[in-house]
């Protein structure tokens, strides 16, 4: 599952808006440990929950066919929606101190629309990634 047409992309973001709940499908888990899942919520769009917001161990991860809340995470050029789980079970364990570290924006992020990649500019872009690496943009 994918955006459809750039029109229909641009659609379904303008009703978007980041923290937005939606009730979601498990329906792959293609590496545990590895990449994430893929959720269904439901539109006509790639649902993805990314390994870095997975608890560590793949053991505590949901399952193909769990039913879930998640919440709108990140959109960007890859034309799908970032979740993130909304119940702790599902998530990292030092989430508040990954979100510090590496989105504190995410509080007031809160509520606004999520934009159209094309609109997303490299300043307004902070990159999640694990520490222990390079940042992918320098500061």
């Amino acid at each position: 599952m994918s955006f459809g047409s750039g029109r229909s992309s641009a659609r379904i973001r303008r009703g978007l808006s980041f923290g937005q709940v939606f009730e979601g499908t498990v329906v792959k888990v293609p590496r545990p440990g590895v990449i994430g899942i893929f959720v269904d919520i439901g539109l006509s769009v790639t649902g993805f929950v990314d390994v870095l917001l997975l608890p560590d161990e793949s053991e505590d991860w949901p399952t193909e066919g769990t039913v879930a809340d998640v919440e709108i995470w990140w959109a960007d050029s890859r034309k799908q929606i970032r979740l993130k789980p909304s119940d702790c079970r599902y998530l990292r364990n030092d989430f508040t101190d990954f979100v510090e570290r590496r989105r504190p924006s995410w509080p007031s992020d809160i509520g606004r629309p999520v934009r159209d990649p094309e609109s997303v500019t490299l300043d307004g872009f902070r990159p999640v990634f694990r520490s222990g690496g390079p940042s992918a943009i320098s500061p």
